[in-house]
């Protein structure tokens, strides 16, 4: 006899990566059971919103992954190319699932900023080794890990290069590119919480 897979817990911080989240959700027609998450932007409105949500009884022992959009650092990164925080030791089986599924993945220190970080900013966080910022990522794994959440990662569409900034998400190509990667990303999210965080079979 199986037990029941604990649930995943998707989280993301603004309206338009939900939106690209739960299509996702709705094309792999799985039976898993997902929540996704939207936050509202920021590390304090991310923090506060994965903690009060994992008090949740019902979903006690969930994984925890955190997605959406980011902007990469290190040279070479395209818009649409994926970032898996080496954060945790999650990240090996999220990027492997991820790979699998054709994308392009890129493991590393993922920064952590409170504002939108352009230009100049971006080349000290990149000098510090990091390959791509986010404002949420790092404050949605605070929350989870002092619910004591044993399995979470964090994978990040690349939405912007120091070459293209994005001034507004979804109004140019480069946005339109990233919510099309952060749909499709979805089977490889439900393929890692699989491997992850299935239970041990009991007889």
């Amino acid at each position: 006899m199986v037990p029941p897979r604990p649930p995943l817990l998707v989280v993301c911080a603004l309206r338009i990566e939900r939106l690209a989240l739960r299509r996702g959700a709705a094309r792999a027609a799985t039976a898993h059971p997902v929540t996704v998450l939207r936050t509202g932007m920021g590390p304090t409105a991310a923090e506060a919103a994965v903690h009060d949500a994992l008090r949740d009884p019902a979903r006690r022992d969930a994984a925890v992954l955190t997605t959406g959009f980011c902007a990469g650092l290190a040279p070479g990164m395209r818009p649409g190319d994926v970032v898996v925080s080496d954060e945790g030791h999650e990240s090996e089986a999220l990027a492997a699932a991820l790979k699998a599924a054709g994308h392009t993945v890129h493991t590393g220190p993922l920064a952590e900023s409170d504002h939108v970080v352009r230009g100049a900013e971006r080349a000290a966080l990149a000098a510090k080794g990091a390959i791509a910022v986010d404002m949420e990522s790092a404050a949605m794994r605070r929350a989870a890990l002092a619910q004591g959440v044993r399995h979470i990662a964090a994978a990040r569409v690349v939405v912007d290069t120091p070459e293209y900034e994005l001034v507004r998400v979804g109004t140019l190509r480069t946005g339109i590119i990233a919510f099309r990667v952060l749909r499709d990303l979805v089977p490889a999210f439900l393929d890692w919480h699989r491997t992850t965080a299935a239970p041990p079979e009991v007889s």
